[in-house]
């Protein structure tokens, strides 16, 4: 579990080429203080397994499941990734729980500039769109958002100066494809009215 409150922000140090899959070098000083192999560090919102650690460089193994499924698959050496280990039981949960799970893949469509923060319009997916709401929690890679307006194919937010400046956000142009996970409760709270409706719950 995650919380969507970035650490840091880090940088896709070389991709490798492994068949229908590929194995990620990502430099993270911060995240790998801890790392171990087989501990669990979130790239851009995607749980990823540490397979090794050196020089505050980890790699992973991403199979092609999540390269279809995430935009994972169009990182370059150089790319700027937001990295989030897990939370611990004894932590604040300072922004919602996160599985690091992708429930589908938005863009940027548009960012509207303000005093000191953006709006930034992202496209949603139709089958998402049922788990969203006004001031409803939704994460973009990787990153705990508060929904400003939720939309049938798009939903909207406001970036303050901190995320702009600590996360890839602050970099993203429209176009631009992001990871989205939507509410988790939201998802079983579906599951559970959609099955006392059809007659499966007592």
């Amino acid at each position: 579990m995650f919380t969507g409150i970035v650490e840091e922000l880090g940088e896709i140090a070389s991709i490798e080429p492994q068949g229908d899959s590929v194995a990620l070098a990502i430099r993270g000083p911060l995240v790998t203080q801890d790392a171990v192999h087989g501990a669990s560090i979130a790239v851009n919102g995607v749980c990823l397994t540490v397979v090794d650690v050196r020089d505050g460089v980890f790699t992973a193994d991403v199979i092609k499941e999540t390269l279809d499924k995430s935009s994972l698959g169009v990182l370059e050496p150089g790319s700027k990734v937001n990295l989030e280990r897990p939370v611990r039981l004894s932590d604040r949960l300072g922004g919602h729980l996160v599985q690091g799970h992708v429930d589908g893949v938005g863009a940027i469509v548009s960012r509207e500039p303000g005093e000191r923060w953006d709006v930034v319009t992202v496209s949603l997916p139709a089958d998402l769109s049922r788990y969203l709401v006004d001031k409803g929690s939704i994460t973009v890679d990787g990153i705990s958002l508060t929904v400003v307006e939720a939309g049938t194919d798009r939903f909207s937010v406001a970036l303050i100066p901190t995320t702009l400046a600590l996360t890839t956000l602050g970099h993203k142009r429209p176009g631009d494809p992001v990871n989205l996970e939507v509410d988790v409760v939201a998802k079983y709270v579906e599951r559970m009215f959609g099955d006392r409706a059809s007659g499966d719950r007592p």
